[in-house]
């Protein structure tokens, strides 16, 4: 049997095992939260019953994250970070350390290869076509030097390692560049050239509400409120709670937080990319429309333009006639 017990708020998984030398020995985990614990204490217990329990035993860093992301990834990860470190590993991490002993990593070893990656070539990107002569970037290194930090401190929380090599490790500095952003003259301009009605609606509701480009193409009529009523009384809304993806069909296969019928319809396309719209977890917010604004979106439409879309015409059609 295994037990759970609270120390300095978090939830540690105790339970009892025999090792090779047939020593009786007990071995703490460690959990954020009692949900995890949970899971945890009954996969201990069901898999003894069944005579199948292993006490984690990772020797390489190719067992370490293989387990890491098995254990936490999949439990903590949105599709879209699920798709990025899986990546990061695949091409940067283990074709490269994935060999080595976890008793020969230290804070040396990790900088020594962070400092290898500044010479090696990029992998290609298929959606930013990375080029073949770009070196990683410090940007990237970043990125695998948070998810090797994080992946560690598990491995520390497992007992399976006495310190974090990360912590304390130098990682190649990053000068990020400041983004070109448009000014209202270029909005109204865009605006202005643009020939496509619902792009221009598009264009209004990316800069009135700051929506990303998932958000915006995710958004559903249940999640707008533009009215009459509310147009009036000046509290015309989009709620964003879920956005659209792109996503490869492996990562909707290791994850199993999908709908079936949404996952079909995805495995059914040959391509290795489809969109999905995804219901994220801590995504949810509201955008109010000030009148002044929403006079804007209704000179940029015209409703005969849009039959294409039945519900949308009805609605804007609605409006325009008050």
């Amino acid at each position: 049997m295994a037990s759970i017990r609270e120390r300095n708020g978090k939830f540690n998984v105790i339970y009892s095992y025999t090792n090779e030398k047939g020593e009786r020995k007990q071995k703490w985990e460690t959990y954020e939260t009692k949900a995890e614990a949970k899971r945890r204490k009954k996969e201990i217990e069901y898999k003894k019953e069944m005579g199948s329990f292993v006490v984690r035993k990772c020797k390489t860093l190719d067992e370490l994250i293989t387990e890491y992301v098995a254990l936490y990834g999949k439990e903590n990860w949105a599709l879209s970070t699920y798709e990025g470190n899986v990546s990061l590993i695949n091409n940067y991490i283990l074709p490269i350390i994935g060999d080595a002993k976890l008793s020969e990593i230290n804070t040396r070893f990790i900088e020594r290869y962070y400092q290898s990656l500044l010479k090696r070539r990029a992998v290609i990107n298929p959606l930013n076509k990375t080029s073949k002569n770009e070196l990683v970037s410090a940007s990237t290194i970043r990125d695998i030097n948070k998810l090797l930090r994080n992946c560690f401190e598990q491995a520390v929380k497992w007992e399976l390692m006495e310190k974090n090599p990360c912590i304390h490790a130098t990682v190649p500095k990053h000068k990020s560049q400041k983004r070109d952003i448009w000014t209202a003259d270029t909005l109204m301009y865009a605006l202005s050239v643009c020939e496509d009605e619902r792009l221009k609606l598009a264009i209004n509701l990316s800069f009135s509400c700051s929506l990303r480009l998932g958000e915006l193409l995710g958004l559903t009529w249940d999640c707008v409120d533009i009215s009459p009523e509310a147009i009036e009384e000046n509290r015309a809304y989009v709620f964003i709670n879920k956005e659209s993806q792109r996503i490869r069909k492996e990562s909707l296969n290791a994850l199993d937080e999908v709908d079936p019928e949404l996952l079909a319809k995805v495995l059914a396309n040959p391509e290795m990319r489809a969109l999905l719209n995804s219901l994220a977890k801590t995504m949810k917010y509201e955008f109010y429309i000030p009148m002044s604004i929403f006079i804007v979106h209704m000179e940029n439409l015209s409703p005969s333009n849009l039959l294409k879309s039945p519900s949308f015409s009805v609605k804007m059609m609605e409006i325009n006639s008050k």
